[in-house]
């Protein structure tokens, strides 16, 4: 499978598939696709991983494309101005937030992880439910905003404001720490808490999460009466 991730801020991911050769999404991820790629929805892994990938936020079904009478070019995007990026699952498994996952090659699991601390649960932002990518293969996660990869030594922590964490992969511990005093948390606009990320393993944040772009345009909605 060959593929490109092509524009800045509303991004495309163009897959190209050759005969033989499948490629899986969440219901809704296609944006375009070749005349001789068909598409299918199934259940996979059974009822049970169906309806933990819906609690988690995602599509119950996820949709297959296959290509028929040579190659064909099937293209993924967000649900709202971001960014894609490309997960190697072969080298690592990673945790995603809820809504994160866009499409992989049928080789990577996608299941329900459950955030082990109360706290986080609580004041994490991003609830109980998260998603874990496994097996191998290519996977493609879309979020709103801009992306910073780093890559954390052992030990190495970042504090990320609430609900920026994309992704991280599974060697990073997460949990929750305080931001400071009172007085930082009622006006430092992060609140009590923020998320915790300590290495080795790569994370992804990103600048503007989906609430916050919201927030950013209901002033110039227009307002009836």
């Amino acid at each position: 499978m060959r593929y490109t991730i092509t524009g800045d801020n509303l991004q495309f991911v163009n897959v190209q598939l050759d005969e033989g050769e499948e490629l899986q999404s969440v219901a809704g991820g296609m944006v375009y696709m070749t005349g001789n790629v068909t598409m299918e929805a199934k259940l996979k892994g059974g009822l049970l991983k169906g309806i933990g990938r819906s609690l988690s936020g995602a599509s119950m079904f996820l949709v297959r494309y296959g290509s028929h009478g040579g190659s064909g070019i099937v293209g993924l995007g967000g649900s709202a101005p971001g960014k894609i990026v490309d997960l190697d699952i072969g080298k690592g498994r990673w945790i995603v937030q809820k809504t994160g996952y866009l499409g992989s090659q049928t080789t990577v699991e996608l299941s329900v992880v459950f955030q082990k601390k109360l706290g986080n649960v609580l004041f994490g932002g991003e609830g109980l439910i998260l998603q874990e990518l496994s097996g191998s293969g290519m996977a493609f996660v879309a979020s709103c905003g801009d992306f910073n990869i780093i890559d954390l030594k052992p030990g190495e922590a970042y504090k990320v404001s609430t609900a920026n964490a994309v992704a991280w992969q599974d060697t990073v511990k997460y949990g929750i720490s305080s931001v400071g005093g009172i007085k930082t948390a009622l006006f430092g606009g992060e609140g009590l808490f923020v998320t915790t990320l300590v290495g080795p393993g790569k994370i992804i944040i990103q600048s503007m999460t989906l609430p916050q772009l919201a927030g950013s345009l209901i002033p110039y909605m227009p307002h009836s009466g």
